[in-house]
């Protein structure tokens, strides 16, 4: 378990906020836009749901959102009523840099994907203090090389990325870091600072901006909001007016001029301009106003006296390596002026907070590399907050101020989550490459989330179990661009080490919570089994289940060959789904003892699946292949035939994820637990017999639930530990390198359907070409195969050892193994001997450069043979679970991950 309350995190300043009744108003504002509002489902109301062609990023600078906003840096309110970001222009690009800029699904050789380099720094739970940094280059942005080139290469090639355009060689650009801190949670300063990193004289310009989200278009309201220029004595501010938002003081100036001087107001409107888009005739000043103001001069595009969004403009000529600071201060208006404002010792205090937090958090870490990864992981989840506004039925029905959107919409994506309406600050897989949650990368999010902010964590659980959110069935919501989608059952895995973490914060267990989320989930439960157990065999068929590629066919569509797929991993992530309830129900029952009898079901419901998932070769519903001593999906036929789906996957492997050991020691205070486990023993021995049971003196029975026995444990685990299979230098990969000389190979129909091991990207555009399981090391499998092996270890013990790697004649307990999986996953981030970061293998420029060596990223998925970080390079969600890999444990029979062992040495000696 986390050592939180001996890191005394409460003790903190910022650990004494968060836990305050205070804390709500402290994370009013926050991180709270997104980083690509257009091209998502949300925005998209054209006829035949092509979301990124109908809003491209073209129009996103002219074109006002309906559902939310997104910028630079961006900062606002819980319901995004004021917004702030960051705006620049080095006086070449074709428009000023507002928005991060990345290729379209189709534009991407491995679909979409991000072109910039920014990083997430710092950040405290409740934005008190938070920090990121952007490099924006001296040179023109190479948009249309970036478009044209990546056009030109195959899936078969790597993606161009901007480093490969030059225009960052010999460092000619500029670090721009932007910050936040609060004064009180309704007094907050933007500082922006500008360096010139090249050995040349430079340009820029820098606008700090605020808006207010525009709500006016679509409902037809008079009431707009507005921001109106004032003056007093030798200075200028903001007077905003909002009618959802107390009225606020706005201030901005030059650090080398002092406060609320040195900048240029401008103003204009957050409306479409019709007059760019649709060749309307119109009345100004646009949303792009700013843009065409500086770009190309046009000065009727912006007002001087007030208008829905300001920007202040401030000129910068920079000398090589110079520096240059600007401010944006706002407040609300009943607050008394504290002029003049230190702004720079405001932001000394709050990163002295900041650090007295996060060295509480790491008392015991004694590595500084690995402070600063856990450090940038969680400020990573901390910036993808994201204000997600999402109501269905309004989307397909229209706007009372806009034409009724086409009539198929009603029939298309979506079409049965009409009752779907969001509008929460919702952590996100990535806020560019996927600026909208995913029920199971949410999951993860909150377990990590939970070290430092389990309040938060809890209610990102609570949230996909709402009636808004969940659907009536029972089912719920995978992603926006189709919500039916089924992603792998870990919410309640999610819950209980949410919970189990609280506890060990506060020393008391949030049981509301963990009701709460139960009954909410029974209705799930039933949902899986009532429509993806399609014959009643307790095999389950759960489609793609998040792992896109890892099969020959798309699990998601019909298949080309009739019938279906009976899933090893659908039925392990069931079975680890009852586990789960059944540990949830039972923690209940120490204060109401109804949850028995239920906890009790699920354990029932265990077995059922155990025995058919794991009965031997030739019965009807068995996925163990014993011949390969592996699990393996079957493609079950029309004719009533099935054939065993033979790729070594990490399909094969999740079954090790069904694991619980039920210890009496424990439980034996329960009032009729153990007569009711007796009972169903003595009446189903056939179950009963599925089940490894263990007499310690003084301690009385554990019973080990798991679909492995022994014997097919080990089997599993030396393939999973073969470095010739699964094993990497960084963790277990997705696909068996056996597949590599030897894809595996299935007709039909005069058609060939193949899976072969890709350590990277993928070769093929069929599953959309930004994610691919096959050969690559996924963090979220890794971390709970690593967490599963603790497990086991509590029931076996460090008499139970396994050679690893498979093949070295080592021989480790199951515990010594984790910690080993989870030392070769933290690698992917940490520096070697050589100075680098593995995952930060496709960014040589910035690993040469002592002043980026320690700016980290944290990609979606990682190269299975030498951990460059591959896929959303921003998708802190469930890569940031490094965060928990790298803390150190209190027990391991906590369940939670302890820290990697001292037998790393002796395993390299050997």
């Amino acid at each position: 378990m986390p050592c939180l309350r001996a890191c005394n995190l409460l003790d903190t300043a910022e650990g004494t906020r968060l836990h305050s009744t205070e804390c709500t108003q402290w994370q009013r504002w926050g991180p709270y836009l997104s980083e690509r509002q257009w091209g998502t489902v949300r925005e998209d109301y054209s006829a035949d749901g092509t979301a990124w062609d109908y809003f491209p990023h073209d129009h996103a600078r002219s074109r006002a959102y309906r559902w939310g906003e997104d910028g630079i840096a961006g900062f606002g309110d819980d319901t995004l009523n004021w917004c702030v970001s960051l705006a620049l222009w080095n006086r070449h690009d074709p428009i000023i840099k507002e928005r991060l800029f990345g290729l379209t699904n189709s534009q991407g050789n491995h679909g979409e994907d991000v072109k910039e380099l920014y990083f997430y720094q710092d950040g405290t739970p409740t934005h008190s203090y938070m920090r990121m940094l952007y490099k924006y280059p001296h040179a023109a942005y190479p948009y249309a090389d970036l478009v044209e080139e990546n056009a030109r290469r195959g899936a078969d090639l790597p993606e161009y990325e901007v480093l490969d355009t030059g225009v960052f060689d010999h460092s000619r650009y500029f670090d721009v870091t932007v910050e936040y801190a609060k004064h009180t949670h309704e007094d907050i300063v933007m500082r922006v600072t500008v360096e010139n990193r090249g050995d040349v004289a430079a340009s820029l310009d820098v606008l700090p901006q605020i808006w207010a989200r525009n709500k006016w278009s679509w409902k037809g309201l008079e009431d707009k909001p507005s921001l109106m220029l004032e003056r007093m004595r030798d200075r200028t501010y903001l007077f905003g007016r909002h009618p959802s938002h107390e009225s606020i003081i706005v201030s901005a100036w030059r650090k080398d001029t002092g406060y609320g001087t040195g900048v240029e107001w401008l103003f204009c409107e957050n409306d479409t301009n019709v007059m760019r888009l649709y060749g309307m005739d119109a009345v100004g000043p646009f949303k792009d106003g700013f843009n065409d103001y500086l770009v190309h001069g046009q000065r009727e595009a912006v007002r001087r006296d007030a208008g829905s969004k300001a920007g202040a403009h401030v000129s910068l000529e920079l000398e090589p390596h110079g520096e240059a600071v600007v401010y944006l201060r706002w407040r609300v208006a009943s607050m008394p002026d504290e002029v003049p404002l230190d702004a720079d010792a405001l932001f000394a205090h709050r990163i002295a907070e900041a650090d007295e937090f996060y060295g509480a958090l790491q008392r015991e870490i004694e590595d500084p590399d690995e402070r600063l990864v856990q450090r940038q992981a969680l400020a990573g989840m901390l910036w993808s907050k994201q204000y997600y506004q999402f109501d269905v039925q309004r989307w397909m029905d229209g706007d009372p101020a806009q034409p009724v959107p086409p009539s198929g919409r009603r029939r298309g994506r979506n079409a049965d989550w009409r009752h779907l309406c969001n509008a929460d600050i919702v952590s996100m897989p990535d806020k560019w490459e996927y600026p909208w949650y995913a029920s199971w990368d949410l999951a993860f999010h909150a377990a990590a989330l939970a070290l430092i902010d389990p309040a938060f964590a809890k209610r990102q659980l609570l949230l996909l179990v709402k009636d808004r959110y969940q659907h009536p069935n029972g089912q719920l919501p995978a992603y926006e661009w189709a919500f039916s989608d089924a992603n792998p059952p870990v919410h309640a895995w999610a819950a209980w080490r949410v919970y189990e973490i609280d506890r060990s914060l506060t020393g008391k267990g949030d049981r509301d919570f963990l009701e709460l989320v139960f009954h909410k989930l029974l209705l799930n439960f039933s949902w899986w089994v009532n429509r993806k157990d399609a014959d009643g065999r307790n095999i389950f068929q759960g489609g793609f289940l998040g792992l896109d590629n890892v099969g020959i066919f798309d699990r998601s569509s019909p298949l080309p060959t009739g019938g279906h797929i009976d899933q090893a991993d659908g039925t392990a992530w069931m079975a680890a789904y009852a586990l789960d309830l059944m540990r949830i129900a039972l923690e209940l029952a120490y204060e109401n003892r109804v949850f028995v009898d239920i906890g009790v079901k699920f354990f029932e419901h265990f077995l059922y699946i155990a025995e058919a998932v794991s009965c031997d070769d030739g019965c009807e519903t068995g996925l163990w292949d014993g011949q390969d001593s592996f699990f393996y999906d079957k493609l079950r036929l029309p004719d009533g035939s099935n054939v065993p789906m033979r790729v070594r996957s990490i399909v094969g492997l999740i079954p090790l994820f069904a694991v619980h050991v039920l210890e009496h020691r424990l439980h034996h205070t329960l009032p009729g637990l153990h007569e009711r486990l007796m009972w169903f023993f003595r009446h189903r021995p056939d179950l009963a017999r599925l089940v490894s049971r263990w007499n310690e003196p003084g301690k009385g029975n554990s019973l080990l639930l798991s679909l492995l026995r022994g014997h097919r444990m080990k089997a599993l685990l030396r393939r999973a530990l073969d470095e010739a299979e699964f094993l990497s230098d960084y963790g277990v990969r997705a696909l068996s390198r056996v597949h590599c000389d030897a894809p595996f190979v299935y007709r039909h129909d005069g058609k060939e359907f193949s899976v072969k091991y890709l350590p990277a990207e993928s070769d093929s555009r069929v599953f959309g070409g930004n994610s691919n399981w096959r050969g690559p090391i996924w963090m979220p499998v890794n971390f709970l195969l690593i967490e599963s092996l603790y497990e086991f270890h509590r029931y076996y013990g460090d008499e139970f050892r396994v050679e690893y790697p498979t093949g070295s004649g080592i021989r480790l307990s199951l515990r010594e193994i984790g910690d080993e999986l989870a030392r070769r996953m933290t690698r992917l981030f940490l520096k070697g001997r050589d100075g680098k970061r593995p995952v930060m293998g496709a960014y040589p420029q910035l690993q040469a450069d002592p002043r980026s060596q320690d700016l980290v990223l944290f990609h979606e998925y990682f190269h299975g043979d030498n951990g460059r970080g591959v896929g959303a390079s921003h998708q802190t969600g469930w890569s940031g679970l490094v965060a928990l890999l790298l803390q150190p444990r209190e027990a391991a029979s906590s369940g939670l991950l302890p820290t990697a062992s001292e037998t790393e040495q002796a395993v390299a000696a050997k």
